[in-house]
């Protein structure tokens, strides 16, 4: 399931996750399932000239990006494997953060993240000159809400409901998400 919250050259975009990749380091292997946050850049297309087309709506590259995720042996909601990624090169991310705080209270520290749209920015080596106007007071309004999704997607995912596949058992390496 995707969702996503556009503001002018800004937005966030949620998502169910499911991974399994042979490639992780010792202590990571085995299928993850969580919860995938992105800021990204956001951009309107061309409606065509006619006001009642519909327009395309582009959602390009990450920013930031925050994995809510957990081995799927652990116990449902310990988030183990819970980190985030400050910065991206192009698509790819950078680095792999791990802290206690995200891990303990992965809503906590997303929320204290988005609310504060500048440093978070900042973080991600994005010039206030490359967001809207306004971009960074309507992510710190959407937040709630934001979170809202969050919050049903981290319970979704540790019920087995989605960021599953039927045939999980068998895969040696998967990538279910729209992120």
């Amino acid at each position: 399931m995707l969702y996503a919250f556009g503001f002018e050259r800004i937005g966030v975009a949620v998502s169910d996750l499911y991974l399994v990749d042979p490639s992780l380091p010792a202590g990571r292997e085995g299928p993850e399932r969580g919860v995938r946050v992105e800021v990204r850049f956001f951009e309107p297309g061309d409606w065509g000239g006619s006001l009642y087309r519909a327009a395309p709506i582009a959602v390009h590259r990450p920013l930031w990006r925050a994995d809510l995720l957990e081995s799927v042996s652990s116990q449902p909601g310990s988030l183990d494997r819970a980190h985030y990624h400050p910065r991206f090169n192009g698509w790819g991310p950078v680095d792999d953060v791990f802290t206690d705080e995200l891990t303990a209270d992965p809503v906590a520290w997303l929320t204290g993240k988005l609310s504060h749209p500048e440093e978070l920015l900042a973080e991600a080596g994005v010039a206030v000159h490359e967001i809207g106007p306004y971009d960074a007071a309507d992510l710190r309004e959407a937040t709630p809400e934001i979170m809202t999704v969050v919050q049903r997607l981290i319970d979704t995912a540790a019920s087995g409901k989605h960021a599953r596949p039927a045939d999980w058992e068998r895969l040696d390496r998967a990538r279910i998400s729209w992120l």
